[in-house]
């Protein structure tokens, strides 16, 4: 209901659910609490899944955060971003820290390998790649996108904040069958 409809009542989410306002209210003393557990277990949900991904190489580590979140992200899309860009970001903080420390560790990694801008400081590289991805997120609830198209567009903005040209980036994921839709849900080697 709130990715059709962010400004929903609690009584239309209440209803969507088949449960009377009596009931959700016995549980949340308001609409804002409901919406802040949701962004604080939604948040931890992703965060959870997309820290066990691993590879050996940088870029494509990133890459793969990149289409993880998009995969995780898949129903709850206008939450996402709304847990990102609003008051309510001070509940997804603790749990998207390991998140944003794995991001920015593979970074730093990548610009040791040499496959990695260096012209930026790696800690703000870090935040651009996260709002590149969260507009990736926010384009998909204004007009929606396939699955395959916000795999392949979320992987291409964290490619080109990192240094990628778009041809670049392109060719990246192509000749990286790891990167491609049906197999990046299945898993990452170490």
């Amino acid at each position: 209901m709130l990715n059709r409809d962010p400004d929903s009542s609690l009584e239309a989410i209440a209803a969507e659910a088949g449960l009377s306002r009596r009931s959700v209210y016995g549980h949340f003393a308001n609409r804002d609490e409901l919406v802040r557990e949701l962004v604080l277990s939604g948040s931890l949900r992703i965060a959870t899944a997309l820290d066990s991904i691993a590879h050996p190489e940088p870029v494509v580590r990133l890459a793969l955060i990149a289409a993880h979140l998009w995969t995780e992200s898949d129903e709850v899309r206008v939450m996402a971003v709304i847990a990102v860009r609003s008051q309510l970001k001070r509940y997804t903080n603790d749990a998207l820290r390991p998140l944003r420390a794995t991001v920015l560790a593979t970074i730093e990694a990548g610009r040791e390998a040499g496959a990695v801008r260096t012209d930026i400081p790696a800690a703000r590289l870090a935040r651009l790649a996260e709002d590149g991805l969260l507009a990736v997120l926010e384009e998909s609830t204004r007009e929606p996108l396939s699955n395959e198209d916000g795999h392949r567009l979320a992987m291409l903005s964290i490619l080109g904040t990192i240094g990628f040209g778009w041809a670049e980036a392109n060719t990246f994921i192509d000749s990286h069958e790891i990167l491609a839709l049906g197999t990046v849900s299945q898993g990452t080697p170490e």
